[in-house]
């Protein structure tokens, strides 16, 4: 009955890690990447559509993305929806074919990309610890409906706060990862 906390404890956190990275692959960095434009959507033909399934992203140069709508009609609205979006990014149109230069990162927007992937690793330690904190309840209950005994409780305690430590250690590598690759020049 425990292993069964413990996998549940080990499936939710691993889902709050994932969430992190997809946090984190919103966030620029210097370089060109597909992922950058994964919160983009488009209005297409009055249904609201993710970016990639419009339209083909492919990474041109090292600072250089190119989208490739599947219909000709789309392009206006992409370029749009490219604009309006958070990301500070400048399309320009050549035919069919956008092409978004990423600028280079200044001190300045390295450093507030930093304290928001700080902030984003932080949510996902919160959300370890709740689930850690859930998941110790559920044992709590289990020793008070007298299903477990204090020592396998104990036990249990101890080991889902070992899976715990493990994913707040690969949260802390993960954002160690994005801060190296955010001062990379």
């Amino acid at each position: 009955m425990i292993d069964e906390y413990k996998k549940e404890a080990d499936v939710r956190m691993n889902k709050a890690v994932d969430a992190l990275g997809n946090a984190f692959n919103k966030i620029r960095t210097g370089r060109a990447h597909p992922s950058l434009l994964d919160g983009i959507t488009v209005d297409y033909y009055g249904v609201i559509t993710p970016l990639a399934q419009a339209a083909s992203i492919v990474i041109e140069d090292a600072r250089t993305l190119s989208v490739t709508p599947w219909k000709k009609s789309l392009v206006q609205a992409i370029e749009k929806a490219i604009m309006k979006s958070d990301l500070g990014l400048n399309p320009s149109t050549a035919g069919t074919v956008i092409r978004i230069p990423l600028p280079p990162l200044t001190e300045e927007t390295r450093k507030v990309y930093g304290k928001q992937a700080k902030a984003e690793a932080e949510n996902a330690r919160i959300s370890v610890r709740n689930i850690r904190r859930d998941v110790l309840s559920g044992l709590k209950s289990l020793l008070k409906d007298k299903e477990i005994s204090e020592d396998e409780e104990r036990k249990g305690q101890d080991d889902i706060q070992k899976i715990t430590d493990s994913f707040i250690a690969r949260i802390d590598e993960a954002l160690a990862a994005k801060e190296k690759d955010l001062m990379e020049i």
